[in-house]
């Protein structure tokens, strides 16, 4: 035995020389508290080169957490029965400490960083920063990078990107640059959290092709997933976490996945009685284009939405659907020789007197509001349109705020932070700040994405109630499931420009 500059215990071994080119991680009774709350428990669980996991499991059952333990971003709760061994080139480390820089870890909350800190560079320079394995560009690429860094945007099939600012691409394309960067890092273990979320299909079958090259070396990964059809066909195993406990393990054959896929194609929106279409216009655009860093996204729009309709927006990932949703609610203008008026809003009006009205749900929502933020105080800001509170809240308000929890099943998370909660706990809390003002007008942009099955039916409930008690709808999906029963209104944008689709026909 010997010991590294860090002091950790390095125990040196033969293994076969394929292994020894990537990260062997083996975990046994490896248990996760935050403050109070044990979040996992006794896991034992080994992840060897040439092995593709998919993690399994409902919102809040500990995946991130697990993901980013593994990653070496937080730390297992000390016991003497635990052990975390990493393997690599020969060498045993009892934490990832020593090879931290070999392990690539890609989540939402990574891709949020980016929105928060306003990093907004070049597509080519985030994925250069993979080369260096810094957050931010730290010296120009030479042009032998510049050359890498176009090799894997080809590889993805997202040269296109590569002069775009990083900001101004949508969610979905940012995830594939990120992955970009997670490949430049040349990882010897990669983990990623919900990475098809969000993705358009053309973008998803991108994704499912870059890991299935992957397959071609042992490079060892872990992908968490939420529903059947995200498990790529690359994967070779399967891991299901429930509580923070892992309940089964198994090996997925081409049976497994074929049902996958047979299942996915089955799908189809469970459409009910439409919504009515009111006589009153709500939001009306006229010819509206609306630019983003001096390029066009949406181009000559024209369309009323009316009291009581629900539409669904769908289209591919950067052709404009979240920021139809941003320019609706009214944090993108419109550009000079269009139009958009919204009810009641005349000359010197507050806009935020409309969007009061608005229940919103958005990933820049979601990405802006800050980690350390008490659960109460985001959902009573719903009431006011804002970020945060500016005063206490009143009695009222908090039994508001109370009421609109328990609508969510999130009564037990009011006195916690955002930083505590998983993924799926605090997309309920962004249900709950949309809910809280009993809006009038929905505005949905992906609301379900990166959630399990019977979360997603809880809040798809949430929308249906409101939709039949009144409220006007406007979601953004990629998924024929998540349709609302009472959709009326179905509007495709393609290259910024609305293809109107009309109201909705029932089988």
């Amino acid at each position: 035995m010997v010991l590294d500059r860090s002091g950790s215990r390095i125990l040196l071994q033969r293994r076969p020389r394929i292994s020894a080119r990537f990260v062997d991680v083996e975990l046994r009774r490896v248990r996760l508290n935050l403050g109070a709350r044990a979040v996992l428990r006794d896991i034992n669980w080994h992840i060897q080169p040439g092995q593709r996991w998919v993690l399994m499991g409902p919102n809040g059952a500990g995946k991130t957490q697990l993901l980013k333990l593994l990653a070496g971003d937080v730390w297992p709760t000390p016991s003497v029965d635990s052990l975390r061994r990493y393997r690599y080139r020969g060498e045993t480390f009892d934490d990832p400490y020593g090879i931290k820089d070999e392990l690539a870890y890609l989540g939402p909350e990574r891709q949020d960083r980016y929105e928060h800190y306003e990093w907004n560079e070049r597509v080519e320079i985030v994925v250069g920063t993979g080369l260096h394995r810094t957050d931010i560009p730290l010296a120009p690429l030479r042009a032998a990078e510049h050359a890498r860094v176009a090799r894997l945007l080809a590889r993805l099939r997202i040269e296109s990107l590569a002069r775009r600012r990083f900001l101004t691409l949508s969610y979905g394309e940012r995830r594939l640059v990120l992955l970009a960067r997670a490949l430049a890092w040349r990882p010897k273990l990669l983990l990623l959290d919900e990475p098809f979320s969000g993705l358009d299909p053309q973008n998803r079958e991108r994704l499912a092709a870059g890991l299935l090259r992957l397959s071609r070396s042992a490079l060892p990964w872990v992908l968490s997933a939420q529903r059947a059809d995200d498990v790529p066909a690359a994967a070779t195993h399967l891991c299901r976490l429930e509580s923070g406990r892992i309940r089964s393990r198994q090996r997925l054959d081409a049976r497994w996945h074929r049902g996958a896929r047979a299942a996915a194609r089955r799908i189809r929106p469970r459409l009910g009685p439409s919504a009515p279409t009111g006589t009153r216009a709500l939001i009306t655009l006229r010819h509206a284009s609306v630019w983003r860093e001096g390029a066009p996204v949406l181009r000559d729009i024209s369309l009323a939405i009316r009291t009581g309709e629900c539409w669904v927006v769908h289209g591919a990932n950067g052709s404009g659907k979240s920021t139809f949703i941003q320019t609706l609610y009214g944090h993108l203008g419109v550009a000079r020789g269009g139009d958009i008026v919204r009810e009641g809003i005349q000359p010197g009006v507050p806009l935020q007197t409309f969007q009061r009205r608005v229940g919103l749900i958005a990933p820049e929502l979601q990405a802006i509001c800050p980690r350390h933020e008490a659960v109460a105080d985001v959902v009573a800001s719903g009431l006011h349109a804002s970020v945060g509170l500016n005063q206490s809240m009143r009695a009222d308000e908090r039994r508001r705020v109370q009421r609109a929890l328990q609508r969510v099943t999130g009564s037990a998370l009011i006195g916690r932070t955002l930083r505590t909660l998983s993924y799926g706990q605090l997309r309920r809390v962004l249900f709950a700040r949309a809910l809280v003002g009993e809006p009038d007008i929905l505005l949905l942009d992906e609301p379900y994405a990166g959630l399990d099955a019977r979360t997603r039916a809880a809040l798809r409930a949430l929308v249906e109630q409101a939709s039949a008690a009144g409220a006007t709808t406007v979601m953004t999906t990629h998924h024929l499931d998540d349709w609302p029963a009472r959709t009326s209104h179905e509007l495709e944008i393609a290259g910024g420009r609305a293809r109107y689709r009309g109201p909705v026909r029932r089988s």
